[in-house]
């Protein structure tokens, strides 16, 4: 996965895949839907709580979308949820 070749460490590259690997079955069941920008997203933790994996469920498809995984790092410009915004605001996500 592209998204995991930043990450360093191949254990935590791991533990991440198998997490999303565990969104084949009832995605919306699993994470926490975000709010007000992020809307119609979700927040799956991982890896002792430290990485998140932001995600969305396409009903119509039955498809899983991850759209960003890293580090949640509150005030931190490089917080995982900074970036999603940012990417959403460029257009980069595309629509939830």
């Amino acid at each position: 996965m592209d998204l995991l070749r930043a990450i360093p460490d191949r254990r935590v590259q791991k533990t991440i895949a198998a997490s999303i690997d565990r969104l084949t079955k009832e995605p919306e069941k699993q994470g926490t839907p975000l709010l007000e920008e992020l809307s119609g997203y979700r927040s799956l933790r991982a890896v002792g709580q430290r990485y998140r994996i932001i995600y969305r469920v396409d009903r119509g498809q039955i498809l899983v979308t991850v759209v960003a995984v890293g580090i949640r790092k509150e005030g931190d410009r490089r917080d995982i949820y900074t970036l999603a915004k940012k990417l959403l605001r460029a257009g980069l996500l595309g629509p939830p």
